[in-house]
């Protein structure tokens, strides 16, 4: 069984693709999260880690928060880790600006999960159409849905995520980058 190995920088990443990724690939491959403490630390140990794991079919997925980085060169420098680690075909995904633009992206999955529940009409207003664009999406999801917490919210959250109709740029790039990747690992 094929392996996806995320590199993540927290645990709500971990929590939410729990929740979200078994209905993309149920029961067809082993996911493993590797959560760091931090931006630092994930690209501090990134490389060592890659070098150093020994599955020839493992497939890598390095996931980090923009936050108020320039996403360019993000990107770039996670993917130069990647490359001196030997492992240049690593799928690299940045959240922009944090993961709960993912969130904010998909008004129903919220408000589902933990509501309010008139939440998902806001998702046509001008400020949730390109979430994205948000500076902070963190404090924009406390202040709509007040019950939200990182870890237990993402949590929550990642199995009501739609994997088709979600407002999130960023979010659907990683969606469809490790549908590539699994489909040009499946001819291997």
């Amino acid at each position: 069984m094929t392996q996806l190995v995320f590199f993540l920088e927290e645990p709500s990443a971990r929590e939410m693709l729990k929740g979200l990724l078994p209905r993309l690939f149920p029961n067809t491959y082993e996911m493993v999260y590797l959560v760091f403490e931090g931006k630092q630390d994930l690209e501090k140990r990134l490389p060592r880690k890659l070098r150093a794991w020994q599955r020839a079919d493992a497939r890598f997925i390095v996931l980090q928060d923009k936050d108020s980085a320039d996403c360019v060169e993000l990107k770039q420098r996670l993917a130069q880790l990647c490359t001196q680690a030997g492992r240049e075909d690593a799928l690299v995904r940045i959240a922009c600006h944090e993961l709960e633009s993912w969130y904010l992206g998909d008004l129903t999955a919220v408000a589902t999960a933990i509501g309010p529940a008139g939440l998902a009409r806001q998702q046509g207003s001008r400020k949730f159409r390109d979430p994205d664009r948000l500076a902070n999406p963190y404090q924009e999801l406390k202040r709509i849905a007040p019950e939200y917490q990182k870890v237990s919210g993402s949590r929550t959250i990642g199995p009501y995520l739609s994997i088709e109709n979600n407002r999130s740029i960023s979010f659907n790039v990683f969606i469809s980058g490790i549908q590539r990747l699994i489909a040009e690992g499946a001819t291997i």
